[in-house]
Formats: C-alpha cells, structure tokens, sequence
C-alpha cells in the first residue's frame, strides 16, 4: 500500500507539471457532497490510504500534507505513510490556511469545483484573494489516473407507492414548486439524493447505507421536474408512478439544461450542492438564489404513514435486538468473549431475517471496552478486532434501513459486573436521556434549547460528551438526516410535529470505557391545561436499557416512573414477535425497577 501511495503522489505531481500548477486540493467529497461516499468516488482514499469519512489532502511538488479531525487522529497514522505525508488537523488548521503558510506568493491552487459546496468556494477565494490564485477545473485528475476505479454500483430502482409514503409524487412537487415560487425562485437544483428520493417517491441502493440513486433533479416552479438519470435504469412504470410533467435525462445532458435557465432565477442550496453548479448557471446567465434545499422542512415533518412505519419497523428491530442482546448475554455467561467482528456480524445476520430489510443504516459502531472511548470507532479500521473482557461495557450503535422506516439505536451493556464508577457514568446519562424523552416545550423551540436538558447531569459533576444529542433521521432514507439537531450548535430551525430524531448522550473515558443511550424520538403535539399545546417526544425505539448499569437510587421518581413505563411499552410490543429463550431474556430485561 505504500508503494501504491508514493506512485499516485508521484502520478499528481506529474500532472501539476505538465498543467504549471503549484498545488491540488483533494478533498474526501464527491460531487453529491454526501455523508456516504459510493467506492468509485472515494479519491482521497484512492490518493493516500485513508479510510476516514471526513478529511483532504493538498499535494504539492515537494510537499504532502492530509488533513483529519479528532476522530482519525490514530487511524491516519496507521494507513498514511508518514515519510509522503505530513499529518495536520481539519479543524485547528485547516487546508486553505495551510495553503497559504506554505504556497508562494502568487502559487496556483487547483479544484474541482463539483467536490466543494458554493459556501466553500466563496471562503476560499476570499482566503486566497492576495496570495494564490484558485484555479478552477473542469476534470478531475484522480478520475484520469485512476486506473482500477471500481465501476459505479447500479441499482435496482425502487417505486414506493403512495400508500406506503403517504403523498404522490404530483403531490409533493406541487407542494416544493409553490415554495420554489415564495422564494422568488423559477426553478430550484435539487442536489441532496434524499430529497430527489423523497421527491420522487423512488429509492434505490447505489450507496451503501443511504437508500438512493446518484441522481440529480431541476423542480420549475410549475411544478415539472427534470431528472438526471441513465434513461436505461428508468422501469416501465416510472412515468405512471411519478405522474405528469416528469422528464427523464441522461447526466451527460446536466449542464446544457442548467445552461437553458439563461435569465431565470434559480435556487441553489449553497450548504447542499457543489460549487459547480452554481459557476455554470452564472455563466449561462441565470440569477442563483441561495437558499435552502426547499424539501428539507417537508421531508423532515413524517406524515401519518411514515410514522406508522417508523414505528412498526422500530417494533421489528426492537426483537432483532432482543434476539441478539439475550444470544450475548448467553454467550458471556458461557465464557465465550468473541471479538467486536463476530458481534457486528452477529446482529446484521439477525437483522437480516427481516424480508424488509435492505441495508444497514450506518457501518455498526460495535466496540468492547476502551475502544468504546472512541465516538466514531470502527472495528474494520484496526489491525484486528477488539475483544470482551469480563467486569466491562461493551457499546453498540446500529441500525437498519427497512422498506417502512430507518432505524438508529444505542445500547451499552454489562460484559460481567460493571465498576461503581461506570454504573455512575452510565446513571448521569440515563438522567440526560430521560430529560430529553420526557421534555415539553412550545412550538418554535429549537434544538439547541434543549440540549442542556441531555447534559445538566453530567455538567453538574464536571463530565461532558463531545458530539451532539440528536440528529434528525429520514423514513426509509438517510439515518442523519438536515436540517434540525440537539446540540450545541445554534442550528436555527424550529422542531416540528412529525419530525424524528435521536436522543443519544454518552460518556467518555479515555482508554477505559465508553457509554451512550440512544433511542429516536417523535416530536408529537399534547394538549395542556395552559394558554397553548405543546410539542414532546414519543420513543420509537423498542429494546430495553440495561438495568445491570443503572444505580436506581439516582433516578427521581418521575425518571423511574418514565424508564418502568417504557419499559413496558417494550415488553408489551416486542414480546409477541419473539418466543423462548428471548421472551424469557425480554421478560427479564423489562421488569419495573423500584428504590431502595
């Protein structure tokens, strides 16, 4: 792998060469600047080894540098050659500022317009204004030097009928196109594949994890679409499926069509859609309205049928769960400690047996002890396998992407007796969990308002977790879906009847153990006896807390009273899909707790 690293530095260094350009910029996006990036577009990884899901390099002619967050600190010394590349952090100096320190005065910095979104590139070339000059490409290199790409995945199209998303196709544009026109807009470039998926009432799975087709949509404010699909994928009934006023059109045809907006104004999301488009559409003579992507607020609100599918794939999950937790409970007691592998295995092939099952959501997060420590710990990135040991946690996150719902849950669970200080950890979050799922509060309230509700019990002793509580998550689409969380962050969008998210905090202790508890909620509106109704959380999820790891006598009463309810809640939906040992196992994991 280092020779392969130290040939294709070689290969871009040749090609600034013969292009006179001083630098290259590669960052792990693609063109659809999604979270999951398909195989044949990972060029960065291609480029220097690195398997991480966020990052970018700059190759010079005699420097390397690659740029990761906290999370990859470790990994990218384990899959980058330190002698090629220099390792910096995205977030304490990243790229451009590097760029700067270490390019002459009037250097030639070159991009690929299609893997930055248009925000970036307005920052970059103010960055760069007095120094460099960007250069802007119209090809890729990797893509020229690549020569064992994999071929693209091509997937079956999926036509989701109205009865199992709740609106037509015709239904939804006609709602978008109205938005469109509110926003002064003639025509809006959908980008997000979920919001072409979701509009279109298609799915497809050309990206592992995310249930979608790389495509790309134009919504007119008369409510036609055009869609950038190979025309050969389209099945017979597309056009009955989808309604009037829908074009097909190969994406080779994409740029000619943006150049037919000539004098139109057109939305763009500068957070979701590449830099390219934006260029193209100023050349052509278009006005670009940065706004954003009109279908989020929609997409994010689930109607009456999304919801019930949200909840009846949570009830099918939740057993899967039950299913694997009571097989490993049977498996520690018998001495066998299997490795983080066999567990994450272990899951997906139950998950499986589920004939709506598609894919996973996300890459399962399965880690043993320590290595919990890690928020974003994957086990295929290790030089092997993490193992359980006796009188540890063990974390596992995961999730599936069935036909009716997308699920996302936590659990961290007993391997033997858990230490007074992790039952107390694991306590302080439950406490921050609760907080979140019993929360009440008025319409317009955003995420960030809530989100000291998940760590006033940590903070109160001095802890905290560094990642967010929740993020949104899309029905049979993504698993982090925009535009609202609960974090820190001041994301300025109101949480809506309808809309899902996690409710996830966590703790973390460096090499020792990790701990986090994660259902998905449902904002539901409840009448009150005050001036106005509120809005609340409705648990999808449906898998018991391991009560192994709870110190009961930190709960208040109505933090006990809500953990026996949902609990039952559990036992009372679950326990019909399963029989024997797990029934037993979910009988037990489902008992009311009480003080002493």
């Amino acid at each position: 792998m280092h020779n392969d690293t130290q040939n294709r530095v070689a290969a871009i260094r040749e090609w600034l060469a013969q292009n006179n350009i001083d630098a290259l910029l590669v960052p792990h996006e693609d063109e659809y600047l999604g979270e999951y990036v398909p195989a044949h577009n990972e060029r960065l990884h291609w480029l220097t080894g690195f398997t991480g899901s966020a990052g970018a390099a700059v190759i010079t002619q005699d420097k390397a540098a690659i740029f990761v967050d906290g999370r990859y600190t470790v990994q990218v010394v384990k899959q980058v050659p330190g002698d090629v590349f220099e390792y910096r952090h995205l977030i304490e100096e990243p790229a451009l500022d590097w760029i700067t320190q270490n390019l002459a005065t009037g250097a030639s910095v070159a991009i690929d317009p299609r893997m930055h979104n248009s925000a970036w590139l307005d920052n970059a070339q103010a960055k760069l204004a007095e120094k460099q000059e960007l250069k802007i490409l119209d090809s890729n290199p990797i893509d020229e030097l690549w020569a064992d790409r994999p071929a693209p995945v091509v997937s079956d199209m999926l036509l989701m009928a109205t009865e199992a998303v709740g609106q037509s196709s015709t239904s939804k544009r006609e709602e978008i196109a109205e938005l469109v026109k509110a926003s002064g807009a003639d025509s809006a470039v959908i980008t997000a594949l979920d919001s072409i998926c979701w509009l279109l009432n298609v799915r497809g799975l050309d990206v592992s994890r995310l249930p979608v087709l790389l495509s790309h949509a134009i919504l007119h404010s008369d409510s036609t679409a055009e869609f950038f699909l190979d025309p050969a994928r389209i099945p017979a009934e597309f056009e009955a499926h989808v309604g009037q006023g829908v074009s097909v059109h190969h994406p080779e045809t994409l740029k000619a069509r943006l150049e037919v907006l000539e004098g139109k104004k057109v939305l763009v999301d500068p957070a979701t859609s590449n830099a390219w488009f934006k260029l193209v559409l100023q050349n052509a003579g278009a006005t670009v309205v940065s706004k954003a992507d009109p279908c989020l607020m929609p997409k994010a609100a689930k109607n009456d049928t999304e919801i019930a599918g949200m909840k009846a794939s949570h009830v099918r999950d939740g057993a899967a769960m039950a299913q694997f937790l009571c097989w490993l409970d049977a498996e520690v007691a018998a001495g066998n400690l299997h490795d983080e592998a066999v567990l994450s295995d272990k899951l997906e092939t139950i998950r499986f047996q589920d004939p709506t099952l598609k894919d996973l959501s996300f890459d399962t997060i399965s880690a043993a002890g320590g290595n919990a420590a890690m928020c974003h710990y994957n086990h295929e990135n290790q030089p092997e396998p993490g193992k359980l040991e006796m009188n540890t946690l063990y974390l596992v996150d995961s999730g599936g992407q069935y036909l009716d719902g997308t699920t996302d849950i936590t659990r961290t669970i007993a391997i033997g007796q858990p230490s007074q200080e992790m039952i107390k950890q694991f306590t302080l979050a439950l406490k921050g969990h609760i907080g979140i799922a019993r929360a009440r509060f008025p319409q317009g309230t955003r995420g960030f308002q809530l989100d000291i509700l998940a760590r006033q019990h940590l903070w109160a002793e001095g802890y905290d977790y560094d990642h967010g509580t929740g993020h949104g998550v899309g029905h049979f689409l993504s698993v982090h879906e925009g535009p609202i969380s609960i974090s820190k962050r001041l994301i300025d969008v109101p949480l809506t009847k309808g809309m899902v998210l996690s409710n996830e905090p966590g703790y973390y202790r460096a090499d020792e153990f990790g701990i986090r508890i994660e259902n998905l909620e449902l904002v539901v509106e409840k009448e009150t006896n005050g001036d106005f109704s509120v809005l609340a959380f409705e648990s999808l999820t449906r898998c018991p807390i391991d009560a192994r790891n709870i110190d009961v006598d930190m709960l208040t009463r109505p933090e006990l009273a809500w953990l026996n309810d949902y609990h039952q809640k559990v036992w009372d939906e679950v326990s019909p899909l399963v029989e024997g040992d797990v029934k037993e196992w979910l009988r037990n994991g489902t008992q009311p707790l009480a003080h002493s």
